[in-house]
């Protein structure tokens, strides 16, 4: 006689309607701590429970707005299956939870995605508390249109790969916006040169609402010499307007 298979119980069950926890998205400054919403700050002080990318940065945040500080619990894409389901018997428990990321929008570049998703297929709630996005920041300093844009996160690391995702963007008049680590910035201008050409208007931003933030604006030839000669620091947004020159 053959043994009687055990139910698998599924990673996300629909537990709508029954208690009303909520998973709470909450924006921080992008590089400026000061740069926090009322509501957000009102958020951080009344919460039992802050799901983070990294609990020592938002650690320092409470310590900068002398917040007393809630339980603090580590959530990052790489652990999500195993957090997942402690995360949905808090919500069924009735516990609305906070998630920040280590800077700026969670989901954005950022752990989200994936527990967004997942909650809102368990049937519950999802809410935001809006704030500072490093891609938006650029972009409206940047000095290209703004009407139209296209945001592509980190890019691939290989040039090849690079070539091909920006080609698909050459029909388009758009101005795109990428997040780049500053040790890659020149490898980044390189592609853009080859896709776009070597008069391509780009805009580079770093160290944004910090004491050092820097946009160096031109064309893609030169803003490259000038990177190769003096390397930047700090996490960079690069911006590019795919129309052609004038």
């Amino acid at each position: 006689m053959s043994k009687k298979r055990k139910a698998q119980v599924p990673l996300i069950q629909n537990y709508a309607g029954q208690i009303p926890g909520r998973l709470i998205l909450v924006s921080l400054g992008i590089g400026n701590a000061q740069d926090v919403s009322l509501r957000a700050l009102e958020a951080l002080k009344t919460a039992t429970t802050v799901l983070a990318e990294d609990t020592r940065e938002i650690l320092k945040f409470y310590r900068i707005h002398d917040i007393k500080v809630p339980k603090l619990v580590s959530y990052r894409d790489q652990n999500h299956v195993r957090m997942l389901p402690q995360v949905l018997t808090m919500l069924r428990a009735g516990e609305n939870l906070l998630l920040v990321s280590d800077r700026g929008t969670p989901a954005i570049s950022d752990p989200g995605f994936l527990l967004v998703r997942d909650v809102v297929a368990a049937g519950f709630e999802v809410d935001s508390l809006p704030g500072p996005a490093a891609l938006i920041d650029a972009l409206v300093l940047s000095g290209l249109p703004t009407d139209r844009f296209a945001f592509l996160g980190f890019l691939p690391r290989t040039a090849s790969k690079q070539r091909k995702l920006l080609e698909q963007y050459l029909p388009i008049a758009t101005t795109l916006i990428m997040y780049e680590s500053p040790f890659r910035i020149t490898a980044l201008l390189d592609s853009v040169s080859q896709v776009f050409g070597q008069a391509a208007k780009v805009v580079v931003a770093r160290e944004l609402t910090k004491q050092y933030q820097q946009l160096l604006r031109g064309v893609v030839a030169d803003l490259y010499t000038q990177i190769k000669a003096t390397p930047v620091k700090g996490e960079c947004v690069v911006l590019v307007d795919t129309r052609l020159p004038v």
